[in-house]
């Protein structure tokens, strides 16, 4: 076999044996607007609230609010300057569900939620990486750093 068929032979063989489809990466940032925010207050813009986002003084951003069903990275960044945020996914039936909310805590019940993972606690400025597989179907990702949730920091996604 001369060398250019089995270039060509190797170059095929390669790319059959490539996944079909690769991961699907979502970027994720975790803002505020920074200064002092007092979050002892009810601000009540979690889900099912009226919320305008332009008010918002925190909230978290995605490059992509519809993703193919299978593994999909999240990518985040806390690109707060002086907050601690973080990024949970759960699971969610509509876009008007209320989340399981521990009031005396300020935060969801993450457990009731059904949280499928977790880039935790972030440092202003650090970022993490979160890989799960979503079957088709509609997330939320909220950060539940006490206060955050109700201060309008979640949005969702789909999968299909």
């Amino acid at each position: 076999m001369s060398s250019t068929r089995l270039a060509s032979a190797f170059l095929l063989s390669t790319l059959w044996a490539a996944p079909a489809f690769a991961d699907t990466t979502v970027k994720v940032e975790l803002w505020d607007r920074g200064g002092m925010m007092d979050m002892s207050g009810k601000v009540n813009w979690g889900m099912g609230g009226h919320r305008n986002p332009a008010m918002a003084m925190m909230g978290i951003k995605v490059d992509k609010a519809t993703v193919p069903a299978g593994k999909v990275s999240f990518e985040v960044k806390n690109t707060s300057r002086e907050t601690i945020h973080e990024m949970i996914v759960a699971p969610i039936a509509s876009r008007d569900v209320t989340l399981p909310f521990v009031a005396k805590e300020n935060r969801i019940d993450e457990d009731a939620a059904g949280d499928l993972g977790e880039v935790s606690e972030l440092d202003p400025g650090k970022s993490g990486v979160l890989s799960i597989d979503l079957k088709p179907g509609l997330y939320v990702l909220f950060c539940n750093v006490p206060g955050h949730f109700m201060a309008g920091m979640w949005t969702v996604i789909e999968a299909k």
